[in-house]
């Protein structure tokens, strides 16, 4: 069984859900909820059955009528998948970075004895995702990571050496791909006006909101000063999201701005590889970009301590010389295979066609580090 809440983890997990579906001895079930069901953010859980799975179980884990809070859709998650779970009786349950979907995914699984896998755990995400994210790794049994770099913050967190694989990002086998529609095709079908153009993808810091009101309105300001146009697609529904969008929809009059609740990944990557910059501070900006050697303008604090590379500016909302590097976005730099270079989802079906991996212990015991055990003798 995987578990999807987002546009962003789908994409990262699709190469996954379709190799098992190719292999006869697996079958797999789907359990799509957050932000996939509703309609402010693109509805796209019509993406998953656009992808041709069709062995989906939708949940509305929120609604739209009110910013829910992030402890109220982990409860609500909980309760769905639970009966799910106990339903269904997966052999094992796939999890994907650090959403709160995916702490409750983790949760269920974990109390119902049944082997959690975690994909890309190990990193470094800032905000309260970060706490999500290793909370995750400690409920997981198995874990798919991007890069040793991952694997080693692991071993710090006493999880055993032969429950982790290094397979990198999945989403990286999508983008070194064949399979991507041509820039011409995206632009026509998202009624994109201009091909010189930037993407803004700017969400909240729920650690810092009483601040976001006043970045985000000293971003959308750079935004309208620099002159350049701009792919804006809306943030994702933690806390302060409202806040962003109200600075966004200032944006809507002005033909140089097109504004998306969201995007097939696909079409998202194509527009990011032939794209000028990527502002903001999704995590695209750090993973995905440099993959394509593309600029980023990150802002805030939200990628605080995250892989860097040459092609990645960092900057505050409130820098006065934001307007500036805005206007003059459009560098390219040397490409970087940091998290993976294509075969995630091979590796992946490796891991899974081995002995190894369905030995993993349900009886987690964390492992101390060698100096560690020294140290208290």
């Amino acid at each position: 069984m995987f578990l999807t809440g987002t546009r962003a983890d789908f994409g990262k997990l699709k190469p996954l859900m379709k190799r098992v579906e190719a292999r006869p001895e697996f079958r797999s079930t789907i359990f799509a909820t957050g932000m996939h069901m509703l309609a402010r953010y693109g509805l796209t859980i019509n993406e998953i059955y656009k992808a041709g799975f069709t062995n989906v179980f939708p949940f509305y884990n929120q609604d739209s009528s009110a910013e829910t809070s992030m402890e109220g859709a982990l409860a609500n998650t909980i309760h769905g998948l639970s009966h799910l779970m106990r339903e269904r009786k997966p052999d094992l349950l796939v999890v994907h970075g650090d959403r709160v979907e995916t702490l409750a995914g983790a949760i269920v699984g974990a109390l119902n004895n049944t082997l959690v896998a975690h994909v890309e755990g190990g990193e470094l995400s800032g905000t309260v995702d970060e706490l999500i994210r290793h909370s995750v790794s400690k409920l997981a049994h198995a874990h798919f990571v991007a890069n040793t770099e991952a694997a080693g913050r692991l071993a710090q967190m006493g999880e055993r050496a032969e429950s982790v694989w290094v397979v990198g990002s999945p989403d990286i086998d999508v983008m070194l791909g064949s399979d991507l529609p041509a820039i011409q095709e995206v632009r026509a079908h998202y009624r994109i006006p201009f091909d010189d153009y930037g993407i803004l993808l700017y969400h909240p810091v729920t650690t810092e909101v009483a601040h976001q009101e006043r970045r985000a309105r000293k971003l959308v300001d750079a935004m309208l000063e620099s002159g350049r146009s701009f792919v804006v697609v809306s943030p994702n529904n933690d806390l302060g999201s409202d806040i962003i969008m109200s600075q966004l929809r200032r944006l809507d009059d002005d033909s140089r701005f097109r504004h998306l609740p969201s995007l097939r990944f696909e079409a998202f990557l194509t527009l990011l590889r032939e794209s000028a910059a990527i502002v903001g501070n999704s995590s695209a900006g750090i993973r995905e970009a440099p993959v394509y050697g593309v600029q980023t303008i990150n802002l805030g604090s939200r990628q605080s301590n995250r892989f860097r590379h040459a092609s990645i500016t960092d900057m505050s909302e409130e820098d006065p010389r934001l307007a500036d590097c805005l206007r003059d976005m459009g560098g390219r730099f040397e490409t970087s295979t940091h998290f993976g270079d294509g075969r995630s989802a091979e590796l992946f079906m490796d891991a899974l066609a081995s002995e190894q991996f369905w030995q993993t212990p349900r009886q987690k015991q964390f492992l101390d580090l060698p100096a560690i055990e020294q140290a208290t003798r």
